[in-house]
């Protein structure tokens, strides 16, 4: 499966003639300024096609249930992964589509357009696997990668705690060498998939402080000592559960440390950089659809005896969305080739992407609110989920005060 979904051709092939029949939240009549296939390759057009057709008739019909009745929609994702996204920038030889950065974020983009907080877990799924694929062994890689990969089991990133969040280094969580075991103790705080995930890359204090004190291991759901707090309340993201994970005298094997004592903190900042592209391209795709959206509502609302469409302030309005929409998306972009290619500046580039795509794409969903007038206010309309779901794109895979430090450290250090 996995080498057939490296092609974006192949991947088309198994929805083709069923597209027809799906029924996008908007209209899928896109201007050429703001097409969001344009300068891809027609392999790429072709994935991102799939992934629109996947967010049209597996997500959006059901992201307004999912948010109400706070649903985990595994079968949905399994079946994302069928078509390759359960780990899509994972090697091939365990199961991944081995696609780069950009692919990545093309496609992350196309799926949040039917459920970002849907989109967001997976892509912090895709995140756990990518650091087990390239900081683990072959018996790691080959124990971890598959069923992770297929989605019959799921992974959750563990690194925030209650007193440690932007000052990740001050993690306190520590797992003591007791022969071939650590005895892990401590908590994890706002855990994606907590409690209803099986596989949890834990970051944790090996040594002395600060960050070369940390290492990651890869603990596994049901060991003794394991246990999860209450399923929090959370404005959005309402269809991904978040819980505390509580470790009290885990029993975790040596063999489960991903790479060596004291790496830990260099991997879960490697993981970060390609998780905020993920979370960025997330917000593109909530951008986007709010966009069209917004597009749709004035033309069909009338107010003052004309489509709203025909006022000068809403289409000045509606041209800032679009162009921040685009600009967001070329600085994504350009981060994540930047990241693909391990260029000097990418962790400063992947701050930057973050830090604007979020912000940016945050200002594009709710001007399309207010667009909406009080109808964007109801539940019955797309366009509150989109507000209220990257909301958190802002605080979480680093804060965007961080990502100002990153790029101002980074600018200052030359």
């Amino acid at each position: 499966m996995a080498l057939c979904c490296r092609t974006g051709v192949v991947l088309s092939r198994r929805l083709k003639g069923a597209a027809s029949q799906w029924t996008l939240p908007f209209s899928r009549r896109i201007a050429s300024c703001i097409d969001p296939s344009v300068g891809l390759s027609e392999e790429q057009k072709e994935f991102q096609k799939v992934a629109f057709d996947f967010a049209a008739k597996e997500m959006a019909p059901c992201m307004a249930l999912w948010d109400e009745k706070e649903v985990f929609p595994v079968e949905t994702m399994r079946k994302a992964a069928h078509l390759g996204f359960g780990g899509i920038y994972a090697q091939t030889d365990v199961g991944g589509s081995g696609l780069s950065r950009l692919d990545t974020s093309i496609i992350f983009e196309a799926l949040s357009t039917g459920c970002v907080s849907t989109t967001a877990y997976m892509s912090i799924h895709n995140m756990c696997v990518w650091m087990i694929d390239t900081y683990g062994n072959e018996e790691q890689r080959h124990q971890f990668c598959p069923s992770l990969c297929s989605m019959d089991k799921f992974a959750s990133y563990c690194l925030t705690e209650p007193g440690s969040g932007s000052d990740a280094a001050s993690l306190l969580t520590s797992a003591k060498r007791d022969g071939d075991y650590y005895i892990l103790n401590g908590s994890k705080a706002f855990i994606s998939g907590g409690g209803d995930t099986d596989v949890y890359v834990v970051m944790c204090r090996t040594g002395g402080s600060g960050a070369r004190g940390i290492s990651c291991l890869v603990v596994e759901k049901g060991i003794p000592g394991l246990s999860f707090g209450k399923k929090e309340k959370k404005v959005g993201w309402n269809s991904q559960p978040t819980r505390a994970v509580i470790f009290e005298d885990c029993v975790v094997p040596v063999k489960n440390r991903l790479g060596k004592e004291g790496q830990g903190f260099s991997i879960a900042m490697k993981g970060l950089n390609g998780g905020r592209i993920n979370i960025a391209s997330c917000s593109l795709g909530a951008a986007h659809a709010s966009v069209l959206l917004a597009r749709d509502h004035l033309g069909v609302r009338k107010q003052f005896g004309e489509p709203l469409s025909h006022n000068q302030y809403l289409q000045f309005k509606l041209a800032d969305m679009a162009t921040r929409l685009v600009t967001a998306r070329l600085i994504v972009r350009h981060a994540a080739q930047a990241l693909q290619n391990d260029t000097g500046d990418a962790a400063t580039l992947c701050a930057m992407a973050k830090l604007f795509a979020t912000d940016e794409c945050f200002k594009i969903c709710n001007q399309a609110l207010q667009m909406h007038g009080g109808y964007g206010y109801l539940k019955d309309y797309a366009v509150q989920q989109f507000v209220r779901d990257i909301r958190v794109h802002q605080i979480l895979e680093g804060t965007n005060e961080v990502m100002r430090m990153i790029v101002a450290r980074s600018i200052l250090q030359e």
